[in-house]
This record gives structure tokens, C-alpha cells and sequence, in this order.
């Protein structure tokens, strides 16, 4: 029971630190549907050119609510989908800690993010011009307020911002204690048995696969996996580029174009895996 209640109060926890992002972010998106002029709109438009380079950046720090926040403003049409990707492939959650209490010097840690910056910053320029969204697409809140079955125009941004916020922080609280609870009671020993049954090229994919699970202790159990030896750099590497924290649960939730979901999850899976591979043949 004492293991079962620092599970539940964890991941309690964990959604809690989520709560702020996920109020500022529908705050921002109220704000902009229905306050932002259109010389506001225009800017936000060509500012989204560098969203890959943005993104990147954000993702870097250890926080999960920069990786929901983008999916958020990815399902209401505010960033592109290569800057969704490049903060996906950038998200780090909980893996530097993990890394300094591993003893790996800071020449290590610092090497593995920028290896990270510099995937997610190409990947994310390359989707943009290769997968463009259409330049008159308007910005998507309302849908999102209809789906969510709030009354947007009633009682003000705020409130709807509380509403969008209360609804998505109770489906991530569901998915992380599912999640938390199989990491706790079997997590760590499947992760590790898994990987012995399937090494070189099989382990990069399996890793690339495993980091799309959308739960920050993921991250951990491939970090840790790392520090004691038993995954590789090239595999070690692709599950912490797919793995997204809780962004691509998010997103799914929130993104009724299921097949543009699945195909950002293409994405990130091929991305880990090259990246992956990758390193495993530079040694």
C-alpha cells in the first residue's frame, strides 16, 4: 500500500506542475481567437518560420509542460507541425537529473543535448517544408472550445481557460496513474528484458518505440537503462528523441485529425530510429 500511494501522490503531483502551462497555454490561445488584432495574427503567422529553432530550445528544459503546451498550440493552428516535432524531439523531462546522478560528467550531458537541439532544429525545418500547412488555415480555438463542450463565450478567456484546463489536467492525471502504475510494478524489468531479447538495430527500434509511451518516468527508466550499461548510446538515444512526456497523449486527445497524429508519430519513430542507428554506426 505504501508503494501504491507514492505512486498515486507522484503522479499526482506531476499533473499538478502541469496545471500553470496548461492555463497559460489556453489562456493564450482565448486571447488570441478572440483579442488579437490582425496585425497580431500576421506576426504570429511569420514568427512561425522560426518556430523549429524556438521549439528546440524550449524543449531542452526539463519540464513536461513545454511538450503539452506545444500540442496545444498545434491543435489550435498557432505553430507548424515541424515546430511540434522540434519541441518533441528536443523534450528532455526528467532525464538530466538522472544522468548527474549517474555520475556522467557534464561533457557527456552537454554533448547528448546539443546532439538533441541539432536533430530536433533539422527535423523540424525539413517537415515544414516538406509537409506544409495551408497559409489561410484559421486558428483553430473554437473547435477546440465546441469538442470540449464549453460555453467559450460565457463569463470570458479566463474561464474558458480554467475549463480547457480542468479537462485536459484530469486526462493526463488518468493516463499518468495508468502509466505510473505499470512503470512502478513492472516497468523496469520489462523495459530491461525487453532490450536483451533485442539488441543492434531491433534495440534502436525498440527504444524509439518504447519512448513514445506519454509519461515522464519513461524517460527515467531509459536514462537509468543508460547508466547502468545495459542500452547502448544509439538506443539510448532514440528512445529519449520519441519520447515526448505527455505531449503526444495531448495531442491525441485533443487532435480529432487522427491520421495527422499518427503521422507526426511516423515522424518522431523515423527520426529517433535514423538518429539512432546513426550513432551506433559513429561508435
Amino acid at each position: 500500500m505504501t508503494r501504491l500511494w507514492e505512486v498515486l501522490s507522484e503522479n499526482v503531483l506531476d499533473t499538478l506542475k502541469l496545471i500553470p502551462f496548461l492555463f497559460l497555454t489556453y489562456l493564450i490561445l482565448e486571447w488570441i481567437e478572440n483579442k488579437a488584432n490582425e496585425r497580431t495574427v500576421e506576426w504570429i503567422r511569420k514568427s512561425g518560420k522560426n518556430g523549429p529553432l524556438y521549439g528546440s530550445l524550449l524543449g531542452l528544459i526539463p519540464l513536461c509542460g513545454f511538450s503539452s503546451a506545444a500540442a496545444n498550440f498545434y491543435t489550435g493552428k498557432i505553430i507548424t507541425r515541424g515546430t511540434l516535432i522540434a519541441v518533441f524531439l528536443a523534450t528532455s523531462d526528467e532525464m538530466i537529473p538522472i544522468l548527474i546522478s549517474g555520475g556522467i560528467s557534464a561533457a557527456e550531458i552537454f554533448g547528448v543535448l546539443w546532439k538533441k537541439w541539432l536533430i530536433a532544429i533539422l527535423a523540424g525545418y525539413l517537415i515544414d517544408f516538406l509537409l506544409r500547412r495551408d497559409k489561410n488555415e484559421k486558428f483553430a480555438i473554437e473547435q477546440m472550445c465546441e469538442d470540449a463542450g464549453c460555453e467559450c463565450e460565457e463569463g470570458g478567456i479566463a474561464r474558458s481557460a480554467l475549463v480547457h484546463t480542468v479537462k485536459t489536467g484530469l486526462f493526463i492525471l488518468g493516463i499518468n496513474l495508468a502509466l505510473g502504475l505499470f512503470v512502478e510494478y513492472a516497468g523496469e524489468d520489462v523495459l530491461r528484458n525487453l532490450f536483451k531479447a533485442g539488441a543492434g538495430i531491433w534495440g534502436v527500434l525498440l527504444m524509439a518505440v518504447i519512448g513514445l509511451i506519454p509519461n515522464c518516468g519513461i524517460s527515467v527508466l531509459i536514462t537509468a537503462l543508460y547508466v547502468e550499461g545495459t542500452l547502448g548510446y544509439g538506443a539510448f538515444m532514440a528512445g529519449l528523441l520519441s519520447n515526448a512526456g505527455v505531449g503526444l497523449a495531448v495531442l491525441f486527445h485533443l487532435n480529432h485529425d487522427k491520421k495527422d497524429v499518427l503521422k507526426i508519430t511516423g515522424i518522431l519513430v523515423m527520426c529517433a530510429v535514423a538518429a539512432g542507428l546513426l550513432f551506433n554506426l559513429w561508435g
